[in-house]
């Protein structure tokens, strides 16, 4: 029996994320979509929609999947009006309504699979998991100096080098979390680096964590790239192009020397564990790495707060949470495999 399980790429933001996701989706069984934002919105305002049981709270919340303007489904370029009916005549669970709306989009292209990309995903693994049990994860790690680098480019990126620096050491460290508690079928890494060096080789390899066979169109994504990149995120203009190494290593140029000392003095460590080389250059006084630990600090914090107001959530939760859509999901919960189809079975 072949998978259906659903898959996310995750990582630190500008570390290739997006090449990968066009990768995958050139794959002729999944389709990947352009970041959506309203995955982990509807689970946390979970306890507004109500209880996903009843038909009306199913509808509800995917009418506010399609018409809330802050959550970019119109990027799925899915019919709404059938996604709220898919939806409502679903399972009776959140992660049933989120799905079907990836599931529409795989849909769209004649997949049987799908998967979602978004970096920030790599410190909500266990929240994903929870709506998604049989889920695997493809974390994508690029040297933190260069993923520093790129980011102060964007420009949608607003905080400072400091934070930068902290966001790629704590992918690395939620990375290192996961791979030593997750089974070896749901969490898998690979480096941006050997990724562009030779993709045949790296996605033979993801293919078999994956359970699909190699294609080589997997190689190519720049055709995807028409399809899965939205015309108005220019900071992807690269994957429309074809894989290149023109950017590996370019942190040498792009970053300021007290800025690369920053990094490998702050995860120095991180860097080599993950294969890359250190170039040495002096250290900064101690007045800088103080701002870097108050920056790690605060995030920290906020982190805990999240996680804390999250567990009261799990206390009140007022309906089930985990999806209903795939066979792995029905095993899981312990719903006998049938021909029904996973759209018409509703938990009552």
């Amino acid at each position: 029996m072949q998978s259906d399980r659903p898959v996310f790429v995750i990582g630190c933001p500008r570390s290739g994320t997006t090449m990968l996701q066009l990768m995958l989706h050139s794959h002729p069984r999944m389709a990947v979509p352009p970041e959506t934002r309203f995955l982990l919105p509807a689970y946390y305002r979970r306890r507004v929609f109500g209880d996903m049981r009843e038909a009306s709270a199913r509808r509800g919340l995917a009418e506010w999947i399609v018409n809330d303007r802050s959550t970019k489904f119109r990027d799925l370029g899915v019919d709404g009006e059938e996604f709220v009916e898919h939806a409502e005549a679903g399972p009776g669970s959140l992660g049933s309504v989120i799905g079907a709306a990836f599931r529409d989009y795989a849909d769209k292209y004649g997949k049987a699979r799908w998967g979602d990309k978004r970096p920030s995903y790599i410190k909500q693994i266990d929240i994903l998991l929870r709506l998604f049990p049989d889920a695997q994860f493809v974390h994508l790690i690029r040297d933190g100096r260069d993923c520093v680098a790129s980011l102060k480019e964007m420009p949608w990126y607003t905080l400072d080098v400091y934070h930068a620096v902290a966001t790629w050491a704590e992918a690395i460290d939620f990375g290192r979390r996961y791979a030593r508690r997750l089974p070896a079928d749901t969490y898998y890494e690979l480096r941006y680096e050997d990724l562009t060096a030779d993709p045949e080789t790296e996605l033979k390899r993801l293919c078999v964590f994956l359970g699909e066979d190699f294609d080589p169109a997997m190689c190519s994504p720049r055709e995807a790239a028409s399809v899965a990149v939205p015309v108005h995120k220019v900071w992807h203009s690269n994957t429309h192009a074809d894989v290149t190494r023109a950017k590996v290593g370019s942190w040498v140029t792009r970053l300021e020397s007290w800025e690369i000392a920053l990094c490998e003095q702050m995860f120095g460590g991180r860097l080599v564990a993950n294969g890359y080389e250190l170039s040495g250059v002096p250290r900064l006084p101690r007045d800088q790495l103080l701002t870097y630990q108050r920056t790690a600090q605060r995030r920290r914090a906020g982190r805990v707060r999240r996680d804390v107001r999250d567990r009261l959530s799990r206390m009140r939760e007022p309906a089930p949470i985990a999806a209903l859509l795939t066979s792995g999901q029905r095993a899981l919960a312990g719903i006998p495999q049938q021909a029904t189809p996973a759209r018409e079975l509703v938990t009552h």
